[in-house]
């Protein structure tokens, strides 16, 4: 039997949809810590050789790619944090953290957060519910090992959200969630139609740089914008964010940022940030407890 056709569906059927997971109440807080005027919460997702891997991709061409991104992306962040002071959430597939120990040691001695990130960059629409929850009880643990503390928080891989991801978010007792889209700032999210308790701190392709800066040899993607005018679109967020006194946030990988002519655009952005008065820097897991505390 064939799935009937969404034009075929009844309205029960559609809102049923809709409400699944769903924006609940805002989390826009009167003010931010310290009288700051905008916050920033940067991330980045040190997927590294996990996505070929994941593909079941095992070149070594490829496979370097993403080694580029624990050999010389990440570090070039961390120096680049570690000069402005800017503490950050690096999420991170369960092996990627088993292939690169030192690194996740590395983030938490510099004081940034680590968050979970699936177990090896998996493609959760494609798992049953059974496969998606042990894999997440196994990444959690793995995280948790390496780290020294368990995590707080979860982006899933790719940003895909399952029908079964909210239930399981909520079983790990996980204070928030970063790969929805349904607002610029905080918000609690909804599991048909009940709050759940969970913050969601809402990601954007516009604030992500592998849409911008992505090379496949055998597919479409291109790099067609130069890092310059990438950074130029986030820096236009970033002012929007400021006047409005709401959330900035970024999403970023060490194996795309990471590259000499790209870091460079980063710390451009960055030296305009720190040109401003205002600005509370904040891991994602500071966002959502504030935003929770303080949220309207």
């Amino acid at each position: 039997m064939t799935e009937q056709q969404p034009w075929r569906w009844d309205e029960p059927t559609w809102r049923g949809h809709v409400a699944r997971v769903r924006a609940g109440r805002a989390l826009r807080p009167e003010s931010w810590p310290g009288g700051a005027r905008v916050a920033v919460a940067l991330s980045f997702d040190s997927d590294h050789e996990t996505i070929p891997l994941r593909d079941g991709d095992t070149r070594p061409g490829r496979l370097s790619q993403g080694e580029y991104g624990a050999r010389a992306g990440a570090p070039r962040v961390l120096r680049l944090l570690e000069r402005h002071g800017i503490p950050a959430s690096f999420f991170v597939p369960a092996v990627s953290a088993l292939l690169h120990p030192g690194e996740v040691r590395d983030y938490v001695a510099a004081g940034h957060e680590v968050a979970m990130h699936g177990w090896i960059h998996e493609r959760t629409m494609l798992l049953t519910p059974a496969e998606e929850r042990e894999l997440a009880l196994r990444a959690a643990d793995t995280l948790e090992r390496l780290a020294g503390s368990r995590p707080v928080g979860i982006r899933t891989p790719s940003w895909d959200f399952s029908d079964h991801t909210l239930a399981i978010t909520r079983e790990l007792g996980l204070a928030y969630d970063s790969s929805l889209m349904a607002d610029d700032e905080p918000y609690e999210l909804l599991a048909d139609g009940e709050p759940t308790g969970v913050v969601e701190i809402p990601v954007e392709w516009i604030r992500d740089d592998a849409p911008y800066l992505t090379m496949d040899r055998h597919g479409s993607s291109r790099p067609y914008t130069p890092p310059r005018e990438v950074a130029g679109i986030w820096r236009d967020e970033f002012d929007a964010a400021y006047a409005e006194g709401a959330l900035f946030q970024l999403t970023l990988h060490p194996h795309v940022i990471g590259h000499r002519s790209r870091m460079a655009a980063l710390a451009g952005l960055l030296d305009h940030i720190a040109g401003h008065r205002g600005v509370w820097y904040a891991t994602h897991a500071q966002v959502a407890a504030h935003v929770w505390e303080h949220g309207r």
